[in-house]
């Protein structure tokens, strides 16, 4: 029988890398100009991380006591600090930890070899920030076969299989991994039409080729070779015997060229009933697209959005209405209809006027770039431009409100409810800014938002004033649901 006393080895080794005693090697990382200093083991990495020991034995740098020196500029302090406790006392705290910055600590135990650490936090990113994961879905899939994370690979694609759209209609389809595409439209339970994936699978093979014109009319034989060539992985996972005779003609009929000419005979066959001439092709399974409906237990509430969720938007709702209480998702009273998305529609203030100008009843949400912040507003009586009304400003409400949503890290909501109605609304006279919640929060140009200052609600919804990036953001029109 074994007597086992881990803690206090792991604590020990802690000590051991705090004080430093008897070190060999200095780890310098983060930038240049501030990097910061490690004094390890070599010994130590010799065992628990051969990827820096072998940078170690390469290193040429030393200092004036003959001590290595091993410089990674590239990983920051914070970064480091946690994979080296790890790697001395098999310990990682995350707690308070941003999820971006837990992503960065999986590229950077990935990259270390560190794989037993990689495995770990793949597995904790999706049991405990799976909403993180799903606000950034896109970098996370590509990422996850860029670097061949295989759990998150496995964790993407189911919520593929049942949610397509997340990734087909994604700005980022187009940078896929070849291997990406071919895992998705591989699938069996893949909830998508025959047609729509071959357009698609179309769609990327020619954005990999930029020579290839966007009319196909206009292409000669070399130019379906090459998109042969591109596609050569994908081709055989289609479906084409599912695909409907109308679309065949229609969609497949122009790139025949890219198929085997034994199939596209059989799928021609196929298409026409021609049932007394025999198919050699090999036929795929169709697809199984799910059917089945659950009993109808009454409303479900939906919202499309890439920002918030279900029970985000239900709490906002509950706002509105001034509830001490959360509303129950399916009791949501409310109906979210998107009508802008910066990723979709663009970023400029113009098309913020374009398609919001004169709208009531308006949330507005933006997920702040590199964190896991979300804020927002709630503008009752919507806004008006110069266009309409040149001598406009402020309008005047008593109902609107501006938040800070929990999600991910952040623990707390912040409700900033209006204090000084006259300064509630501003209406832009110049479109250089737009969706003003007086100077407490607005669009700026592109992709920037700004917090002056605590002026027209009761306190800062960020923790300080001043520009910051979003990575996306939208806008919705609510209104009363029906039949309640």
């Amino acid at each position: 029988m074994a007597l086992n006393f881990y803690e206090n080895l792991s604590s020990d080794f802690i000590k051991l890398l705090e004080n430093g005693d008897e070190h060999n090697v200095i780890i310098e990382v983060g930038e240049s100009s501030i990097m910061q200093p490690f004094k390890v083991h070599s010994t130590v990495l010799c065992y628990r991380c051969p990827y820096i020991y072998n940078e170690f034995k390469k290193s040429t740098i030393s200092n004036d006591d003959n001590i290595k020196i091993i410089q990674k500029p590239q990983i920051s302090a914070k970064i480091f600090d946690i994979i080296i406790k790890y790697i001395y006392g098999a310990t990682v705290n995350l707690e308070n930890v941003e999820t971006s910055v837990i992503f960065d600590l999986l590229m950077t135990a990935n990259q270390f070899q560190l794989e037993e650490l990689t495995a770990r936090l793949q597995t904790f990113l999706i049991e405990n920030q799976s909403s993180w994961l799903k606000l950034n879905f896109s970098k996370i899939y590509n990422s996850s076969f860029r670097i061949q994370f295989k759990v998150l690979q496995n964790y993407c694609n189911d919520i593929i299989a049942k949610h397509p759209n997340l990734i087909f209609e994604s700005n980022d389809f187009n940078t896929l991994p070849e291997a990406a595409l071919v895992s998705i439209i591989q699938r069996d339970d893949l909830q998508f039409e025959e047609s729509k994936i071959w357009d698609y699978v179309i769609q990327w093979g020619i954005s990999q080729n930029k020579t290839l014109s966007s009319n196909v009319d206009d292409w000669a034989d070399k130019d379906f070779q090459i998109l042969k060539n591109t596609l050569q992985q994908c081709l055989s996972h289609i479906r084409y015997f599912q695909i409907s005779s109308e679309d065949i003609m229609e969609k497949v009929f122009p790139y025949q060229q890219i198929l085997d000419k034994k199939l596209w005979a059989d799928i021609l066959k196929h298409s026409m009933s021609l049932s007394r001439k025999p198919i050699t092709s090999m036929i795929l399974p169709p697809r199984k697209i799910s059917t089945t409906q659950l009993p109808n237990r009454g409303y479900t509430f939906q919202i499309t959005s890439s920002i918030i969720t279900k029970e985000q938007a239900t709490e906002i709702a509950s706002w509105i209405d001034r509830k001490d209480s959360t509303y129950e998702i399916n009791n949501n009273p409310y109906e979210f209809n998107l009508i802008l998305r910066g990723s979709r529609d663009g970023f400029e203030t113009t098309v913020f006027w374009n398609l919001c100008d004169r709208k009531i009843n308006v949330v507005v949400v933006a997920k702040v770039k590199d964190t896991d912040e979300i804020i927002g507003g709630y503008n009752p009586i919507g806004w008006d431009s110069y266009l309409d009304n040149p001598n406009s400003q402020y309008s005047k409400t008593n109902d609107s409100f501006i938040f800070s949503l929990k999600n991910g890290n952040i623990n707390n909501f912040i409700l900033s409810r209006v204090k000084d109605s006259s300064k509630a609304i501003y209406n832009c006279n110049h479109l250089i800014i737009a969706a003003c919640f007086g100077s407490d929060l607005y669009k700026r140009e592109n992709q920037l938002f700004r917090i002056d200052c605590v002026n027209g609600y009761e306190k800062l919804i960020r923790k300080q004033a001043g520009d910051f990036s979003i990575d996306d953001y939208e806008v919705f029109q609510i209104s009363k649901r029906k039949n309640i």
